[in-house]
């Protein structure tokens, strides 16, 4: 059965940034894997992509902006599944997400428009407005490191209690003296969780 691994990488970036890791984990577990770039262009600098916009972002309107930006990252992951042949097999699909990835990803299983299979949100932050409907048969885990100057700590102990208090199946580990970014030890937590949860 092939199993498919979807990157979404952090605001400003690109798919390519992440395929490194994609292809690394994805050769462990017996899966394949795609990294698309974001759909918008980055408008605070001249290259890279972006879910959303962050100039002028709040705590109050990033919510909104998630949502508007819906449209456009359904359209990206559809595209991306099809092309595997994998739009009735949801359960071989993972996210994984970092930063802004982290942020979309965490949302296409908070708002239940996406039961995949399972979903790694690295450097993260929880921006999907309330009431949560997640899909509860995706396992859910969160890797943070400790001293994050972009993504506090805070974001990540307030994601696991919201997921965990909607029912969903949400695993943190805070990686110490990391900062905003993917280590090998949270890559090695990642394949782990992926092997187990892709089975």
């Amino acid at each position: 059965m092939s199993k498919l691994l979807i990157m979404l990488h952090g605001v400003g970036s690109s798919g390519a940034d992440l395929a490194a890791i994609g292809q690394h984990i994805a050769q462990n577990i017996g899966a394949q894997y795609q990294s698309p770039d974001a759909p918008q262009p980055y408008d605070l600098g001249d290259t890279g992509r972006q879910w959303f916009s962050i100039a002028g972002v709040t705590k109050a309107n990033r919510p909104i902006r998630v949502v508007a930006t819906r449209a456009g990252f359904d359209s990206t992951l559809t595209e991306v599944i099809k092309a595997h042949g994998l739009q009735n097999q949801l359960h071989n699909v993972a996210l994984i997400g970092f930063s802004q990835g982290a942020i979309m990803a965490l949302d296409a299983v908070a708002s239940g428009r996406w039961p995949v299979g399972a979903v790694v949100a690295f450097s993260l932050r929880l921006a999907t407005p309330a009431p949560l409907t997640p899909a509860l048969k995706t396992p859910v885990m969160l890797i943070h490191g400790t001293t994050d100057p972009v993504m506090p700590i805070t974001e990540a102990s307030s994601a696991e209690a919201a997921l965990t208090a909607a029912g969903v199946q949400t695993t943190l580990h805070l990686l110490p003296g990391v900062g905003h970014t993917i280590t090998p030890a949270g890559v090695a937590l990642a394949e782990s969780f992926l092997r187990a949860a892709l089975n």
